[in-house]
């Protein structure tokens, strides 16, 4: 429902008030559009490695870690977050920024990752 201003006659004059607000309109907040963190598979970092992160960056326990290591190892990449866009960036820029690979002596950095809008 939309708001409309009044008019009004009042000795003679025509006035026009202010719409009134339209007290029916649903309050509630608006959703944040979500967005996925993605963790992108290479060949220079460990299970340990990934596992590590992922307790540390997102507190994902040892077994969660574990089969996300897998899952990224196996296809490639794998969601490590769904969350808002902010938290989103924060995160894939916390594994950019994670460093390389101790376990591995010819380890170039961090692992990729990137966020993509959840769909729907």
């Amino acid at each position: 429902m939309t708001e409309q201003a009044a008019v009004v006659e009042v000795e003679g004059a025509t006035e026009t008030l202010p719409p009134k607000p339209d007290h029916n309109q649903d309050k509630r907040r608006k959703k944040q559009p979500r967005y996925h963190v993605v963790l992108w598979n290479d060949d220079d970092h460990t299970y340990t490695y990934v596992i590590s992160m992922l307790l540390e960056l997102f507190a994902h326990p040892v077994e969660k870690g574990y089969e996300l290591a897998k899952e990224v190892d196996l296809r490639g990449r794998v969601i490590v977050l769904t969350t808002t866009m902010e938290h989103a960036e924060l995160k894939r820029d916390q594994i950019h920024a994670y460093g390389k690979d101790a376990e591995i002596a010819d380890s170039r950095g961090s692992m990729s990752a990137s966020i993509e809008p959840v769909e729907g």
